[in-house]
């Protein structure tokens, strides 16, 4: 039992990565409509950039803090230079772009910073601590609380303040959200940059896991879009719980089906999506959307 519940920890705190990136996919396509490809590699960029801050003796903190208000800056201007000329255009021209937002990104990291790995320095204390018969890694603890926190002031936002109202006017329907007075084109602008800060969090959550590279969120973006996908398309909470149901399933899936082993496991969260698509294809989370024609 206490194996059981040192993975199922494992797994939440590996989710919670996936939950944070989810929910920077969840919170663009409820604006836009558009799942943006290049989220991951917007994040890994401004990885790169809270890692030059501490080479040049920042400490970590400071460098998180300026690397999350440039991340909502980089969104902002990503919307702005990449997707608002398409506004009026077919979905499939937005998707277009965002893919070649994902390979612009990754070359730009390359080119400045080259494709080695480099050791970046982890939020977290070394070391672990008990809660009966189970160890909790510092760093796992960590993980979930800024999650919790992250979880908290996106409801906060979208519940309880003007601007968040807004928002979520904009993402319902930009026609009707113009008519009383919403700046939809700056509602949609500032989705984009919330967007881009909470998916640096999630870079530089992974970052001291898998070591900073040029593709280091390449695979977290397949799980990420496994978790909005599980969770919901519509639903920022069905993202976080997406995050962390694809997290766990791939630790207990890892560790208790033998013929998976590491480089397989990605088949079980594969396998839960699957499967929630054919039960629920909006999600477990989602809204099924009625038109009366």
């Amino acid at each position: 039992m206490t194996l059981f519940v040192q993975i199922v920890l494992s797994g939440l705190a590996t989710g919670a990565i996936y939950a944070a990136l989810a929910l920077a996919l969840v919170l663009i396509f409820r604006a836009t409509n558009v799942v943006n490809f290049g989220q991951g590699e917007m994040a890994t960029f401004s990885a790169y950039c809270t890692w030059q801050l501490c080479l040049w003796g920042l400490p970590l903190w400071l460098s998180i803090a300026i690397g999350l208000a440039g991340s909502f800056v980089l969104g902002i201007l990503a919307f702005r230079v990449f997707v608002r000329p398409l506004l009026a255009a077919p979905v499939e021209a937005t998707v277009v772009v965002t893919l070649g937002m994902f390979v612009l990104f990754q070359a730009m990291v390359t080119w400045l910073w080259g494709a080695e790995q480099k050791p970046f320095p982890s939020l977290f204390p070394e070391g672990s601590f008990s809660l009966g018969e189970v160890r909790v890694l510092a760093s796992s603890a960590g993980t979930l609380l800024i999650l919790i926190i992250l979880a908290a002031a996106i409801a906060s936002l979208f519940a309880f303040t003007r601007l968040g109202l807004s928002m979520r006017a904009a993402a319902f329907d930009r026609v009707r959200s113009v008519l009383v007075g919403i700046n939809v084109e700056r509602m949609l602008m500032l989705g984009w940059g919330f967007a881009a800060a909470i998916g640096m969090i999630a870079a530089v959550l992974v970052a001291p896991r898998l070591f900073l590279s040029p593709t280091m969120m390449t695979p977290i973006l397949f799980y990420g879009l496994a978790a909005a996908t599980v969770g919901g398309w519509d639903s920022p909470l069905g993202a976080i719980a997406g995050g962390l149901l694809v997290g766990v399933s791939e630790s207990l899936g890892a560790n208790y089906i033998g013929f998976l082993g590491a480089d397989m496991r990605i088949a079980v969260p594969i396998g839960l999506t699957l499967f929630v698509l054919l039960v629920k294809p909006v999600g477990l989370f989602g809204s099924q959307k009625v038109t009366k024609l």
